[in-house]
C-alpha cells in the first residue's frame, strides 16, 4: 500500500433515495445496473496544520514535526465560555483561541491509478474565509467566502496512482481597511467567524463529459415545480452539461423522477451534442400524474430527480441524483404562508452553526442532533443566519418538512472606514455568495425565500460592534436593489426577503434610518422590545404600524428574545432592569418570551416568527450575564445540551406532546421562604404537590402557563412535583428547592435587582414583594454589549446590593411570622444634592422615618446610610410604604429580621 498521511474513503454517490414507505405514482420500477461513473474520495484524517506564515514558499523547508496533525472538519478557533463552574464546561478562559489570521493545511494522498484519464475536482464544502489551494506545487485557485461549497479543477495537476501533495492557505483575518479580507462578506456581525477547513474536503472524479461541477458548487441540476393541477403536476429540470474533452460528444440526456418506492413517476429523454470544451444547458419538462405533494411537517414526501448522461453505446457517463419535493408556496400579506394552498403556521428559530468545544467544525450527527432538538420543541421553520449553512441542515429540513429562510452574509456593514460606497470587489463578492447560495440550495423544497441581508438599516444609530462613522452614513439601497434583481434573475420562483432592525425604532431624537424593507418581496423584522428598548407591550402596536405602512407586503418577525443564564436566577422577573449586559436571569428570558409570544400569536398577518436564538453561540462583541464572548439569547446552552425554561414554554405551546415543566429548576438555594411555582403545561389539568401535600389543580392554563403563588417553603429540602393529567396518562416533573435556616427566619431584599448582589454574610434575594416604583441601577448601562464597571459606593460592605434601587412611590408587603421584627433599610443617593429628594417611610401604617433626605444624611451622593426600626407583624405581613414629599423615594436594600 502506498504511504499516505490521510484516511481515504472511496465511495460511490448514492443511486437511489432511501425508501420511506410512501406511495408510488406508477407501477414501473426504476433500476440502474450500470457502474456509477462518478466516484469520490473524502479527505478526513492525516492533515498537517500550522498557523502564521503568509507565503507558501516559507513553509517548504519546515519539517512535519513543526506541524500539528489534525482531521477535517477542523477550526483553529475556540470561542466563548461561561464564567461560572469552569470544570463543568468544555470551553474555559484557559483554552479559548480567538486568533484570526492565516492558517495552513497540507495533506499527502494517493489517488487510485484507474482514475487516469478522468476529470478530477477538489471539492471544499466550506473554508473560512479565503482559501488558496495548491496541488503538487500548482496553484489551482482562490475562493473568497467562508460558507459556500466550491470546486477547483485539478485534472492537470493530479498524479493518479502516485503521492500527491495538497496545500491550502486559509485566512479568516478580521476585515479592516487594507486587510486581505476587506472585500469579503461579512465585514462585521454579532457572531464570530471561525477559521479553517471546517466542512469536509473531497476529490471527485468524472468522465470527460459530465454534469457541470464548476457551476458555483451546484449539482449542475436545477429542478422546480412549475404547476400543480387536479391529478397532475409539471416540473422543470434544467441540466448544465460540460464537455472537458477536445472532441464533440453525442449524448442522451435522461431526466427521471423517482418516487419513494424507487418507481418512475415521470421521465423525459433528449439527445444532445456537446461541442469540444463547452458548456450547454438543456431543460426537461416532466409531467407527474397523481403527484404526492411535499406538505411540510404534515407530510414531507420526497421524490428523487435522477439526471443521467449516456453515450452512443448506452453507457452512463455521468449521473446526479437530488431529492425533490413537489410543492408550491404562496405568501399572503394578511393570511401568512400557504403551502400547496394550505395555511402553515411557521414557528421558527434562528440558528448559528457553532457549538461549544467544536466551533464550526461540526459533524453531520451534530447537525442532526440540533435539528432533532428543534423539532422536539415544535419548530416548523428555521432561519439559517447569517450565512450559508451547508447541505446537512437542508437535507434534514427537506426530510422533516421544515421551511427554511436562506441568507447571505451581508450583515450590518458593507463599507469600511468613511467610505460611502462599497468597493467593486465587495459588490462582486456579495453577488458571488448569492449565486453560490441559490445554485447550491435551489433544489431543496424546504427553502422558501432568499434573504439578501440582515440589519443593514442602522442609519446613524450604528452600534459599537459595527464601528463609528462621522457625518453622512452609507446608503445600503443601491447594493440591496442590485442583489434583489440578481436573486430574481437566478430564481424567479422564490421571493426575496431581508431582516431589518430599525424602521420605526427611535434610539435617539436625531435617529435617521433608511427604509430597506420595501426593496424585497417579503420583509422580516428583528425587534427586541423589552430587551434593548421599550417594553414588551410595545411590540404589538409597532408590528401593526409596520403592517399598515406596507399592507400588501407579507411580513415575518425574524428575531425577538432576551439573554438568559442558567446559573443566574430571579425571584421576580419584573424586579429589576434587564437588558443587554445586565445579569440576564433565566426567569427574565422566560418572561420576555411569554410576553412576546402572546403578542405574536395574535397577528395572523405574520407569515412566520423566528425567535432568537435556538442555541447560545460565540460572539466576541459580548461580555454579559454569566458568559464571555457568548450571545446568551439561545434557549439551549452553548454545548447544545441544557434546555432553558423558555424551550419548554414553546414545546408546551407548539406541540401536542404531553409537556410539564417546572421553571427555575436550577434555582435550588432559595432566598425567600415563599415562592411562586411556575409550570409550563399543555395538560387539560395540572396539579402541584409540595412536600407530599396537594396545593391545588389548575385547568387549561392560559398560554400553557400554570402559576401557584406564595407557596410557603419549609427549612431544608422542599420537593416540588407538578403533574399533568393527559388522556394518555400522567406526566410529572420534579424539582427540589432548599431553604436555609437563615432564609427561613429573615428576609433580605436587594431592591431594584433582578439578580441579587453578593453579600459577605447574608443571602439576599432579588427584588420582590413590591408594588409600584421603578427599578434602576447606579452604574447605568455598559458600553455596547459589555457589562458596566462596578459601582463605587462608600459606607457599605455590600456594594453590589447597594448599587441597585427602587424609586418613585411604592410599597413592600413582606410575608413573615407573627410577632416583632427588626427592619434595616439601606439607602444610597445616586446623584441628587441635599434637599432635592425627601420622603417618609411607613411600617404597617405607622410613620417610622420622617422627611428622610439621603444625600444630607450621607453627606453626599454614592455613600450608603442605614436606618433601623422595630415593627410588629400584622396578619403575617410587614407592610412598608415609601411616600415622597419632594422628588421620588428611594431604597437599595431591606432586611427584615
Amino acid at each position: 500500500m502506498n504511504r499516505t498521511h490521510c484516511l481515504l474513503m472511496l465511495c460511490l454517490l448514492p443511486l437511489t433515495l432511501q425508501t420511506q414507505g410512501q406511495r408510488s405514482s406508477t407501477s414501473e420500477t426504476h433500476r440502474s445496473t450500470a457502474v456509477d461513473p462518478r466516484s469520490q474520495m473524502t479527505f478526513r484524517g492525516g492533515w498537517r496544520f500550522k498557523m502564521g506564515q503568509d507565503s507558501a514558499t516559507e513553509l517548504q523547508a519546515e519539517p512535519d514535526g513543526t506541524w500539528t496533525t489534525v482531521s477535517v472538519p477542523h477550526t483553529w478557533n475556540r470561542v466563548g465560555y461561561y464564567k461560572d463552574a469552569p470544570a463543568t464546561h468544555i470551553n474555559t478562559a484557559d483554552n479559548v483561541v480567538t486568533t484570526q489570521g492565516v492558517g495552513w493545511y497540507k495533506l499527502v494522498f494517493t489517488p487510485p491509478a484507474n482514475v487516469d484519464g478522468m476529470e478530477s475536482f477538489l471539492q471544499f464544502d466550506a473554508a473560512s474565509r479565503i482559501a488558496t489551494v495548491w496541488l503538487n506545487g500548482t496553484l489551482l485557485g482562490t475562493h473568497r467566502g467562508g460558507f459556500s461549497r466550491f470546486r477547483l479543477d485539478c485534472t492537470a495537476a493530479l498524479k493518479p496512482g502516485q503521492e500527491n501533495r495538497l496545500t491550502v492557505k486559509v485566512d479568516n483575518t478580521k476585515p479592516a481597511l487594507g486587510s486581505s479580507t476587506a472585500d469579503v462578506l461579512p465585514l462585521t456581525g454579532d457572531f464570530f467567524v471561525y477559521g479553517g477547513l471546517y466542512r469536509p474536503v473531497s476529490l471527485v472524479f468524472t468522465k470527460k463529459a459530465h454534469l457541470d461541477l464548476m457551476d458555483y458548487g451546484s449539482a449542475g441540476v436545477y429542478a422546480e415545480t412549475t404547476s400543480i393541477a387536479a391529478g397532475s403536476a409539471q416540473m422543470q429540470v434544467r441540466a448544465r452539461m460540460r464537455n472537458d474533452s477536445q472532441q464533440s460528444e453525442a449524448l442522451v440526456l435522461r431526466t427521471t423522477l423517482v418516487d419513494a418506492q424507487d418507481k418512475i413517476a415521470g421521465q423525459e429523454e433528449q439527445t444532445v451534442t456537446l461541442a469540444p470544451a463547452s458548456v450547454e444547458e438543456r431543460t426537461a419538462n416532466v409531467i407527474v400524474p397523481h403527484p404526492h405533494l411535499w406538505q411540510g411537517v404534515e407530510d414531507p414526501y420526497l421524490y428523487h430527480v435522477v439526471v443521467e448522461l449516456s453515450n452512443k453505446s448506452s453507457q452512463v457517463v455521468d449521473r446526479v441524483s437530488v431529492p425533490f419535493g413537489i410543492r408550491q408556496v404562496r405568501f399572503d400579506a394578511d393570511q401568512g404562508l400557504l403551502l400547496n394552498g394550505k395555511h402553515v403556521a411557521v414557528h421558527g428559530v434562528g440558528y448559528h452553526q457553532d457549538r461549544e468545544g467544536k466551533g464550526w467544525a461540526r459533524e453531520p450527527e451534530d447537525v442532526a442532533a440540533d435539528e432533532a432538538t428543534m423539532r422536539e420543541m415544535g419548530v416548523t421553520g428555521i432561519r439559517l443566519t447569517h450565512y450559508q449553512h451547508g447541505q446537512p441542515i437542508h437535507d434534514l429540513a427537506d426530510r422533516d418538512g421544515l421551511v427554511v429562510w436562506d441568507e447571505i452574509p451581508l450583515v450590518s456593514q458593507w463599507t469600511l472606514g468613511e467610505s460611502l460606497q462599497p468597493t467593486e470587489a465587495l459588490r462582486e463578492n456579495a453577488r458571488q455568495q448569492l449565486r453560490e447560495l441559490i445554485a447550491q440550495d435551489f433544489n431543496h423544497p424546504s427553502v422558501i425565500t432568499w434573504s439578501i441581508g440582515n440589519e443593514i438599516d442602522f442609519g446613524n444609530s450604528i452600534p459599537a460592534f459595527v464601528g463609528n462613522k462621522s457625518g453622512v452614513v452609507p446608503d445600503p439601497l443601491p447594493l440591496l436593489r442590485e442583489l434583489n434583481q440578481l436573486a430574481h434573475e437566478l430564481d424567479p420562483s422564490r421571493p426575496t426577503t431581508l431582516a431589518t432592525c430599525c424602521e420605526g425604532i427611535r434610539y435617539a431624537p436625531d435617529t435617521v434610518v433608511p427604509i430597506t424593507a420595501s426593496v424585497t418581496d417579503l420583509s422580516g423584522a428583528n425587534r427586541y422590545f423589552g430587551w434593548y428598548y421599550g417594553t414588551p407591550s410595545d411590540l404589538g402596536p409597532h408590528l401593526d404600524a409596520l403592517h399598515d405602512t406596507r399592507p400588501a407586503q407579507p411580513m415575518a418577525v425574524t428575531e425577538y428574545g432576551a439573554g438568559g443564564a442558567i446559573s443566574l436566577h430571579s425571584d421576580n422577573a419584573l424586579g429589576g432592569p434587564e437588558s443587554r449586559n445586565r445579569p440576564q436571569a433565566e426567569e427574565y428570558e422566560s418572561y420576555l418570551h411569554e410576553q412576546n409570544w402572546s403578542t405574536l400569536r395574535s397577528k395572523p398577518y405574520l407569515w412566520a416568527t423566528f425567535l432568537w436564538n435556538s442555541f447560545d453561540f460565540g460572539s466576541t462583541t459580548r461580555s454579559e450575564g454569566n458568559a464571555q464572548d457568548i450571545n446568551t439569547k439561545g434557549i439551549v446552552t452553548f454545548d447544545h445540551k441544557y434546555r432553558k425554561d423558555p424551550y419548554f414554554f414553546y414545546k408546551a405551546n407548539w406541540t401536542a406532546t404531553p409537556t410539564v415543566h417546572i421553571n427555575s429548576s436550577l434555582y435550588t438555594e432559595r432566598a425567600y421562604r415563599t415562592a411562586d411555582v411556575r409550570v409550563y403545561s399543555n395538560a387539560p389539568k395540572t396539579s402541584l404537590d409540595v412536600n407530599g401535600k396537594r396545593i391545588g389543580v389548575l385547568e387549561r392554563c392560559p398560554d400553557r402557563i400554570c402559576v401557584w403563588s406564595g407557596i410557603v417553603l419549609s427549612p431544608g429540602a422542599n420537593n416540588i412535583v407538578a403533574t399533568g393529567s393527559f388522556p394518555s396518562g400522567e406526566v410529572a416533573d420534579k424539582v427540589q428547592w432548599h431553604l436555609s435556616a437563615a432564609a427561613a427566619k429573615g428576609t433580605y431584599i436587594d431592591c431594584g435587582a433582578l439578580v441579587a448582589g453578593a453579600s459577605p454574610d447574608k443571602r439576599f434575594g432579588s427584588d420582590t414583594f413590591f408594588e409600584g416604583g421603578t427599578a434602576q441601577v447606579i452604574t447605568g448601562p455598559g458600553s455596547g454589549f459589555r457589562a458596566p464597571p462596578p459601582a463605587s459606593i462608600a459606607g457599605t460592605s455590600i456594594p453590589e446590593v447597594a448599587a441597585t434601587y427602587r424609586t418613585g412611590t411604592f410599597s413592600y408587603r413582606v410575608p413573615v411570622d407573627e410577632g416583632p421584627h427588626t427592619v434595616v433599610f439601606t439607602f444610597v443617593e445616586p446623584s441628587l444634592h441635599p434637599g432635592e429628594r425627601i420622603f417618609d417611610v411607613f411600617a404597617n401604617g405607622q410613620k417610622v422615618l420622617t422627611n428622610l433626605d439621603v444625600a444630607e444624611a450621607a453627606g453626599g451622593a454614592l455613600t450608603a446610610v442605614q436606618r433601623k426600626v422595630e415593627v410588629n407583624a400584622k396578619e403575617s405581613l410587614v407592610t412598608l410604604e415609601f411616600k415622597p414629599t419632594k422628588g421620588d423615594a428611594i431604597i437599595s436594600a431591606i432586611e427584615v429580621q
